[in-house]
């Protein structure tokens, strides 16, 4: 039925609601497969891999409970060195962001700005896990990966609906085992944590590669399998999305890659060994287009996940398009200076920022200008509610509609996140006093109405 009309626009809105408060209520277990960060070796490649569960929420890091209507449940997974815990589990907000509430996620975020949020968050809800040390100081080890993984990199999500009673059964049984570190990177990684949680919902539906991994546990297989499996239960709902990598100076995730992938695609490691033995190097390169491990693309089909909203298509390609024409017309500097020129000047005035926070607890940015320093709100929550200049809201608002719009994969933003941003910056350059409801300025394309009624519902 088309939404056309007061009455049937109202019973069409009702609908959408209800399908998302159904996708709310309706528990699942979620592969998140995080792409790699870093130059430590083809092994880092693999990336991380963690379960998102929606019906299991975290009394402790350590500790399991059944959630409560309006909570998002918790992820799951296992780290070295983190307390000597073989698994911890976190709210997904904090997972996600290092924030407590959604709408003080950072727009824009540097590598101070991440480190804050997340010691904020370590201090006062992680102290069992990673104490201050003697001094007072912020520890160090790999704690950080428990808390604001957007920051670092982008995330592909698959998930399977599963049941309240497994749901159950799940938590009596990882509350009432061992929770003692053994990790290692070939028997008991993270992908193999996520392995063994996903068949505890549905045994035997998750293996390992031998050959295109030899024998290793890595997050994109883990991923190729729950998809065959789903594809095998058409009757268990499944979706699949991404979950982007916020906006900002933080070093952009790669690729995510399986251990012969990994070996053939690292020049340091390949090239060697194909001057040693062009027998060994003809033999990777087999294995690798005979299990087909290039063609796997995580971001097919996917949806992008808000915090704030359900699942939505990403932006097409003739409306990023259009927003960039508009965007480099809308903030045109008569002075001649380049949008580059201007980002790159307001990029060094945030190397000189300290992140902090407002009196609400809202994260913000203080720059040094002169003899003052000026506040500049850098979340949802305060963008637009302090009284900081112009120049410099309006540039981040920038910075981050320009990330969103960049070509490529994985998909960066979807059309309702554009869109807010957009309505965000023409706030700031006071085009208007009044919420901007219409896409201003930019053609509405017919595929737009079509994108929405593919959206899917939350995980």
């Amino acid at each position: 039925m088309p939404c056309q009309g007061r009455i049937r626009r109202s019973l069409c809105t009702l609908f959408v609601l209800g399908l998302t408060c159904a996708g709310l209520a309706r528990a699942s277990a979620t592969l998140l497969l995080e792409e790699p960060y870093g130059k430590l070796g083809f092994f880092t490649a693999t990336g991380h891999a963690a379960v998102y569960l929606s019906g299991v929420c975290a009394e402790t890091p350590m500790v399991l409970r059944p959630c409560a209507p309006g909570e998002l449940g918790a992820v799951i997974s296992r780290y070295d060195g983190v307390g000597g815990y073989d698994w911890v589990a976190i709210p997904l907000i904090p997972y996600l962001y290092a924030v407590e509430q959604r709408e003080d996620i950072p727009l824009f975020v540097d590598p101070k700005m991440a480190s804050f949020l997340r010691d904020q968050y370590r201090r006062k809800h992680l102290e069992m896990v990673a104490p201050d040390r003697d001094d007072g100081r912020t520890p160090g080890g790999n704690w950080y990966e428990l808390v604001g993984t957007a920051y670092d990199r982008t995330t592909y999500a698959f998930a399977i609906e599963t049941s309240s009673a497994r749901d159950k059964a799940f938590i009596d049984r990882y509350n009432s085992s061992p929770n003692r570190s053994h990790f290692r990177t070939v028997s008991h990684n993270c992908a193999d944590f996520a392995k063994d949680v996903i068949n505890f919902y549905y045994p035997k539906s998750m293996h390992r590669s031998v050959v295109a991994d030899v024998g290793i546990t890595t997050p994109k297989q883990m991923a190729k399998t729950m998809i065959n499996f789903s594809a095998r239960h058409p009757q268990l709902k499944f979706s699949r999305f991404v979950i982007p990598q916020i906006p900002g100076s933080m070093a952009r995730s790669t690729r995510v890659h399986g251990v012969v992938e990994s070996f053939l695609k690292s020049k340091k490691y390949m090239i060697p060994s194909a001057v040693a033995s062009p027998i060994f190097a003809g033999c990777v390169l087999a294995v690798y287009e005979g299990t087909g491990a290039g063609r796997f693309d995580p971001a097919q089909q996917a949806l992008v996940f808000n915090a704030e909203r359900a699942l939505e298509p990403p932006l097409g390609g003739e409306d990023r398009r259009s927003y960039q024409s508009e965007l480099n017309h809308l903030v045109a500097d008569p002075a001649g200076e380049t949008s580059g020129a201007r980002l790159e000047k307001w990029g060094r005035l945030l190397r000189n920022a300290e992140p902090d926070l407002d009196a609400q607890g809202h994260p913000l940015l203080r720059v040094p200008m002169g003899e003052e320093v000026v506040s500049v709100g850098i979340s949802g929550s305060n963008i637009l509610a302090n009284k900081a200049p112009e120049p410099f809201t309006q540039e981040l608002l920038e910075a981050r509609l320009r990330d969103e719009l960049r070509r490529g994969k994985p998909p960066k933003a979807s059309e309702s996140d554009v869109a807010r941003d957009w309505n965000r910056l023409q706030k700031a350059l006071n085009s208007s006093d009044t919420e901007v409801t219409a896409r201003v300025g930019r053609p509405q394309h017919a595929d737009s109405q079509a994108r929405w009624d593919r959206a899917g519902d939350q995980p």
